[in-house]
């Protein structure tokens, strides 16, 4: 094919198995990198075996692709962790300015505090402390601004307690994680860049003569405790 004219004005991509029908005029509308050489007939491109044009890429990041070359512009979801893959997509792709925004916008973040708080206790066996089991978490609590724990934890983050009043700007002690894997929780701040600033932990809950609910054991009560951790993103 020798110029444009020859491909039609609606496109049916198959990129990486991710099907998607966009304009030729989008796909060609920037005068730089291999998306506009291919469609303007400068480089061969492939089809399937429908005769749908063919892409050997990431099909579920071209979407964001697509949102560059329509808008110029590209707004990543909240708690995105794929902008390196992104990057590298855009950067095979020939869209330096795609690369740069997927590289630029974990750096525009806000700063703030959000601090992870959890009641545990540790699951023992018939040995008692001898045959510690594992960890148990009730709930991991979530305090800070509104706006900014949701960008973190997304839709891990439990606001019944504190349902939304419409108000981001607000701070809240009350939402709770979904899970509770703590470390899941550490991962998901550290991947928002922040770091952990300061912790705090409480002694043995329980004493022996405490009146102990039904069902519990009176050793692991005396191993109840609270621990805090304080995050930052300067």
């Amino acid at each position: 094919m020798s110029d444009d004219a020859a491909f039609p004005d609606v496109i049916d991509l198959n990129v990486g198995g991710v099907l998607y029908t966009t304009a030729l005029a989008t796909l060609t509308g920037r005068p730089v990198g291999r998306l506009h050489a291919m469609f303007t007939g400068q480089e061969p491109v492939a089809r399937d075996a429908k005769g749908r044009f063919f892409l050997d890429r990431d099909g579920v990041l071209f979407r964001y692709v697509l949102d560059f070359l329509r808008d110029g512009s590209v707004a990543l979801p909240e708690c995105f962790r794929e902008r390196e893959r992104l990057k590298r997509e855009a950067d095979k792709l020939g869209l330096a300015g795609l690369a740069e925004a997927a590289a630029g916008d974990g750096r525009c973040r806000p700063g703030g505090c959000i601090t992870v708080g959890y009641r545990g206790s540790f699951q023992f066996g018939k040995d008692g402390l001898a045959d510690v089991k594992f960890r148990k978490l009730s709930r991991i609590l979530i305090c800070g601004k509104v706006d900014l724990c949701r960008s973190v934890f997304g839709e891990t983050l439990n606001e019944s307690r504190d349902p939304d009043h419409g108000q981001s700007e607000r701070y809240t002690s009350r939402f709770f994680l979904k899970h509770s894997f703590l470390e899941q929780a550490f991962d998901m701040l550290i991947e928002q860049g922040f770091k952990m600033a300061g912790s705090c932990g409480s002694g043995t809950a329980g004493g022996a003569n405490a009146d102990l609910k039904p069902g519990v054991d009176a050793e692991e009560n005396r191993w109840n405790h609270y621990n805090e951790f304080v995050f930052l993103r300067e």
